[in-house]
């Protein structure tokens, strides 16, 4: 076997970006944690709870229920790191409600996909989001409420 055709420079090259385009897209969720705008923090967790409902359902998918329960953990972990976010930035939704609104649009889309994915399990397998469910849609109703009404 020739040794430059298997460790040549434009294969390693060609090989690299091959790994970076079948990388999972995922926003890490320790990488919001380190966000210092709060605002920004509750946004990457919001981007991190979809990709991670998004590896759920392909785990469910490939029939692996215990990576579904830890991404549904992650999900409401994201929910609640967002939530916390918009609440330690001390403003008032109904006269700053840029990122609450935004937050706010983002875990409708995210119920509905909660909802759908539910909705695909089987029966014996959908008690496992209730709780992760009920935890995004209470953020949901708590950030539409103050948008609407303030705190």
């Amino acid at each position: 076997m020739k040794r430059g055709w298997l460790f040549s420079p434009g294969r390693a090259v060609t090989l690299l970006a091959m790994m970076a385009a079948f990388a999972p897209l995922r926003a890490d969720l320790a990488q919001a944690r380190a966000e210092p705008n709060l605002d920004k923090r509750a946004m990457l967790a919001l981007d991190n709870a979809a990709q991670a409902l998004t590896q759920a359902r392909e785990a469910y998918g490939k029939g692996d229920n215990k990576a579904v329960a830890a991404l549904a953990g992650e999900v409401r972990e994201s929910v609640e790191l967002a939530e916390a976010s918009l609440r330690e930035t001390g403003r008032n939704p109904r006269k700053q409600p840029k990122w609450f609104k935004r937050a706010e649009n983002s875990t409708r889309e995210l119920l509905r996909r909660l909802n759908g994915f539910q909705e695909a399990m089987d029966l014996a397998d959908r008690p496992m989001l209730e709780a992760v469910k009920a935890k995004v849609q209470q953020v949901h109703d708590d950030l539409l409420r103050e948008v609407l009404e303030g705190k």
